[in-house]
């Protein structure tokens, strides 16, 4: 199926398109195979701990799983993610750390926060509003970003003005609502007041994407999401909601 011009290639795309070969794992609670990007490694450590490994580049032994958060817990509750491990392993004596979900998103909002201070150091990412809405009617955003706390004001001014760059306009595009507010925005990237941020290269684009989505689909913050470009999912967060883990733990 062909690609809009408006929308963001991953990496796992532009594999495809060069004929690269794209590195796939199975996910050893659901047993499904996907590209390795879209997955978190788990790392067996020497004493027989596991430990995410979200950048894959831990040494030893790992397994991979490509499930959010409440379905990783509730298979740890059942059993079903140490039988997974410990067939992928091929080891028995395996212990899993009862927090394993809290350090794997952790660990993924850190690999993304740590990913957006180094395009803002690359100079690939911009804030400010007036340069935002400048860059984006020039047809210069290939992804827009706000704060957890951003103003709906803002968070709707600055689409409408990506939608005229990208002669896009009543496609209902908007940016990503991130799981941050602007206070840790700031800090991640040494600005004061980030508020709203914008990616105006490509390839930029595609690396924030890489780890922002498996951020958001573990945490599951925007799940729902219709737009590919703007959104990976919805606005709505899910990691406080009891009774989607216990319909979750209730299929184990």
């Amino acid at each position: 199926m062909r690609t809009p011009r408006n929308d963001q290639l991953t990496e796992t795309d532009r594999a495809k398109g060069r004929g690269q070969h794209v590195p796939e794992r199975r996910c050893v609670v659901t047993g499904e195979v996907s590209p390795a990007e879209q997955f978190v490694r788990l790392a067996l450590g020497p004493d027989g701990s596991i430990a995410p490994d979200v950048h894959g580049k831990a040494p030893g032994r790992g397994a991979w799983i490509g499930v959010d958060r409440a379905t990783l817990e509730a298979a740890h509750a059942k059993g079903k993610l140490k039988g997974g491990l410990a067939r992928a392993l091929h080891e028995g004596n395996i212990a899993i750390p009862d927090d394993l979900g809290e350090r794997i998103e952790d660990q993924l909002r850190r690999a993304t926060l740590d990913r957006l201070g180094l395009e803002s150091r690359a100079g690939t990412l911009i804030s400010g509003n007036d340069k935002i809405e400048q860059a984006a009617r020039r047809g210069q955003v290939r992804l827009l970003l706000h704060a957890s706390d951003a103003g709906e004001d803002g968070l709707k001014k600055l689409a409408q003005a990506w939608r005229v760059g990208e002669d896009d306009e009543g496609s209902g595009r908007e940016g990503q609502v991130l799981p941050v507010d602007r206070g840790t925005l700031s800090m991640a990237l040494g600005r004061e007041n980030a508020v709203h941020l914008a990616i105006v290269d490509a390839r930029a684009a595609d690396r924030v994407l890489a780890h922002l989505s498996r951020w958001q689909f573990f945490t599951g913050w925007s799940r729902d999401a219709a737009n590919r470009v703007s959104s990976t999912a919805s606005r709505t967060s899910g990691t406080g909601d009891t009774s989607a883990a216990s319909a979750v733990s209730d299929a184990f």
